[in-house]
């Protein structure tokens, strides 16, 4: 019910990085010899980023759609790059990282009029946002059950009847034939009671994040010189910030603000042990120094607006002093 579809376009798999390899491989294998061409966007997730990678060994056409600097697609620029031979595009409802919101539906819309299938990483709206796969017009579709406080080890993949697709696991008939091996029902479990909380709370609580956010936002923009936001300014995750403190490398600040115990991140949340810079930046056009000093914040059902002006103190005082160090 919370995507819009029926029980048997859902098929469970063991997270949102498993569901989104099922629908990019397995979608692509289907694919006829003169239709080998996979459009997606520069700041996907590693895992669509990287599936798709794995397909050039197998002959197939792989294009990154650019972003502005907001971090946003423009629907010109899909109708631009779509060709006769392009079989699947993929682009994801919200950035992990910087959080802006990307125009899916229309997206969507262009490529069911050019027969080309459509596939949405929803992991970061989903439970946040109205997720409605009609709504989005799309084929395929990835969610998570931690994203949502379920338990780990779950996720899915809405597939629309109809949508090619070839199974990455096989030797049963589990899952409608779409995935072999015993299911994980007590993840299954837990994330339709998860579903069902976070979609009973959601008309509340996304705009008590969005307004605690906006504050947020403010509040360091107003506080702390050289702050900037990144992302859209209004089409944007309601619990996401991310800003760039200019000469603060991130890891030296998270080290300070995990002291202090506030919880921020660089990067993907699955990737912040990595050094490298974040491709999510780099795709911004921000050079390599720029992407190594930006700071994801998450807002979840817990966060008040004490532990925001908490963070603010906090944010104030490492800046100034990390700044302070590297001028010696």
């Amino acid at each position: 019910a919370a995507l819009g579809c029926f029980p048997d376009e859902v098929c469970f798999v063991s997270s949102g990085t498993e569901s989104c390899n099922l629908a990019i491989i397995g979608c692509a294998l289907k694919a006829p010899p003169d239709r080998r061409h996979i459009l997606l966007s520069a700041i996907e997730h590693h895992c669509v980023l990287d599936a798709s990678e794995w397909l050039r060994l197998f002959g197939f056409e792989v294009e990154q759609l650019p972003v502005d600097r907001y971090g946003q697609v423009s629907l010109d620029t899909v109708r631009e790059r779509l060709r006769p031979d392009t079989w699947l595009v993929s682009v994801m409802h919200a950035n992990n990282e910087i959080g802006t919101l990307q125009p899916v539906a229309a997206i969507g819309a262009l490529c069911r009029e050019r027969g080309v299938w459509f596939h949405v990483d929803a992991v970061q709206t989903f439970g946040l946002l109205p997720v409605k796969v009609d709504a989005l017009n799309c084929d395929l579709l990835s969610v998570s059950a931690h994203k949502i406080y379920g338990p780990k080890g779950v996720g899915a993949l809405y597939i629309r009847a109809g949508t090619p697709l070839q199974p990455l696991m096989v030797g049963g008939g589990q899952e409608h034939d779409r995935r072999a091996g015993t299911e994980n029902v007590a993840g299954i479990v837990g994330f339709a009671e998860a579903v069902r909380i976070a979609e009973s709370t959601r008309e509340t609580e996304a705009p008590r994040l969005a307004q605690l956010r906006d504050a947020f936002i403010r509040a360091v923009l107003e506080t702390i010189p050289d702050a900037t936001l990144t992302g859209h300014p209004t089409e944007r995750l309601p619990n996401n910030a991310h800003f760039r403190f200019v000469g603060v490398p991130s890891d030296s600040l998270l080290i300070a603000l995990d002291r202090a115990g506030i919880g921020a991140s660089s990067g993907a949340a699955c990737s912040a042990g990595s050094l490298e810079p974040s491709h999510v930046l780099m795709a911004l056009g921000w050079d390599e120094s720029a992407a190594q000093e930006g700071v994801r914040f998450s807002l979840g059902r817990h966060t008040t607006q004490e532990d925001l002006d908490y963070t603010v103190e906090v944010l104030q005082k490492t800046v100034a002093q990390i700044r302070a160090r590297r001028a010696k």
